[in-house]
């Protein structure tokens, strides 16, 4: 199954040299006004989220949907039908605050605003899911490197073969995200972002991208291609595009979400859905 890339050619822009050190509330004001870059590294230290908002009667099958896929679709928050605030984030407004959104007709991808307010309704619910960007941060602490953003792309993402457990009328299949690492890196890459399962948790599959499906690196589905230094391996998370995926095989009549790749900041701190008690 063919998922739809951007509506255009627009070139990857990066937010800014400086976007780690914005505050959350800072970095949604940037992209109310207009900014539409990528959002990994932004913020550095505060979650972020991916987003879908469905019809209400879609509601409880993308929840169950969730439910069923816990590792691509982990579930932060729920709205109220219509709403467009949330409790992760105090004055956010879902329909502006997003670097750039995606809107979904009959399953078919139609338009790629930065502003949907024009397109809200209120029987939409909004659906806030992890988002493996926030892990990055104690990938890095750990000394693993974060390849995508030393390269100043957004991270590459792959449909894979892999079906998700349907739920009513939704189905489709797993998407995810992947980061180069040094085979001697792997095992801090694997026990941090294990230590996070709100946001993704451990990888999904270590190496041989043909195992998920993939056939070439260099050509993803969604974000950028990102190079490989010698000897690293591709490391494969599940991944919060994967409810896309759901929408362009099930067609349900109205969907509004992310653009892959930039995301919500929320008021969250990372260190909110790492596990205590672990060091």
């Amino acid at each position: 199954m063919a998922v739809p890339g951007p509506v255009d050619d627009r070139p990857v822009v990066v937010v800014d040299e400086h976007a780690h050190a914005w505050s959350p509330a800072a970095a949604r004001a940037r992209f109310r006004a207009g900014l539409a870059g990528p959002t990994a590294g932004v913020s550095a230290g505060h979650t972020q989220a991916n987003l879908i908002a469905v019809p209400a009667d879609w509601a409880y099958e993308m929840l169950l949907f969730c439910q069923r896929n816990p590792k691509p679709c982990p579930v932060l928050d729920v709205t109220d039908a219509g709403a467009w605030t949330t409790v992760l984030a105090d004055g956010a407004d879902l329909r502006t605050d997003l670097p750039r959104y995606r809107v979904w007709q009959d399953g078919k991808l139609v338009e790629e605003p930065t502003d949907v307010r024009a397109h809200w309704r209120p029987d939409l619910v909004s659906f806030l899911l992890g988002c493996s960007f926030t892990f990055e941060w104690a990938l890095a602490r750990a000394g693993v490197p974060i390849r995508h953003v030393e390269q100043g792309r957004n991270v590459p993402m792959y449909v894979t073969g892999r079906e998700c457990r349907a739920a009513g009328r939704l189905r489709g299949p797993m998407v995810v995200s992947m980061r180069p690492v040094p085979p001697e890196a792997l095992p801090a890459a694997i026990r941090e972002s294990s230590m996070m399962p709100a946001v993704h948790g451990g990888p999904v599959h270590c190496g041989d991208p043909s195992a998920l499906g993939i056939e070439d690196l260099d050509r993803p589905d969604f974000g950028d291609p990102v190079s490989l230094a010698e000897g690293d391996i591709p490391v494969f998370w599940a991944c919060g595009v994967t409810p896309q995926a759901a929408v362009a095989a099930s067609g349900p009549p109205f969907a509004i979400t992310h653009a892959p790749g930039r995301m919500f900041l929320t008021d969250a701190r990372d260190e909110q859905y790492r596990l205590s008690g672990i060091d």
